[in-house]
């Protein structure tokens, strides 16, 4: 995975991306948004805003700025916040790994099926602490390699294709936790048979070097 494969492969998905995407992830955006908890004149920061699809589940009076790589879902979500007259919503290109914003700008930051499409997620994570206030909370959903040992066999085939799918299907959800130093508050699945999950995790890192044993065995049940 590569900042221009990305571009590339988004740039093939964002015309149909809806149609293919919507339903099948509405339920995770939902929820990560309800997990929130957001209150009136709150700040959220969506990396990886893609067409917009959350924006409208987002509660009324709540400032939204979303970025995203890709200029063409840019395109997409810009006309979706123009037909809803979402007035509190600003999206901008850019890319999430070098972010543009001031530290502690965002009261929330959530990134949603973006990870595994990231060419470096530990660079992502550390930008959404960065601009994430202080005692904040960062939400991310995404799919993690399966615990099935024959859909993870299948995970790994594909992982070669990574720069053809625009994501990798083999993304291990126990390094992903070690290497960024989480602290995993809550894991739920989500989506059809929840094969992603949502995770809420501390701004601060970790003090114990990475996720619990008893948390490590909840999310692999999953």
């Amino acid at each position: 995975m590569d900042v221009q494969g990305v571009r590339a492969a988004y740039r093939r998905y964002a015309r149909h991306y809806d149609r293919y995407f919507g339903k099948v992830f509405h339920d995770g955006r939902k929820l990560a948004i309800e997990q929130m908890a957001i209150l009136p004149g709150e700040h959220v920061l969506e990396v990886g805003v893609g067409t917009g699809l959350s924006l409208p589940e987002y509660p009324d009076g709540v400032r939204v700025t979303g970025i995203d790589l890709s200029p063409e879902m840019i395109q997409h979500a810009q006309t979706r916040v123009e037909d809803l007259e979402l007035p509190d919503v600003t999206l901008l290109e850019m890319d999430a790994s070098a972010m543009e914003f001031s530290d502690a700008s965002f009261d929330h930051v959530v990134a949603m099926y973006v990870l595994s499409v990231a060419p470096e997620p530990e660079r992502v994570i550390a930008e959404m602490r960065r601009v994430c206030k202080p005692g904040g909370r960062l939400y991310i959903v995404n799919h993690f390699r399966n615990a099935n040992r024959i859909i993870s066999s299948l995970e790994r085939a594909l992982a070669p294709l990574s720069q053809l799918l625009g994501f990798r299907p083999d993304f291990s959800l126990d390094e992903f936790v070690a290497h960024n130093d989480l602290d995993v508050l809550e894991a739920h699945p989500v989506n059809l048979f929840g094969y992603w999950t949502l995770l809420t995790a501390a701004r601060e890192p970790t003090c114990r070097g990475g996720a619990s044993p008893d948390l490590e065995r909840s999310i692999r049940s999953h």
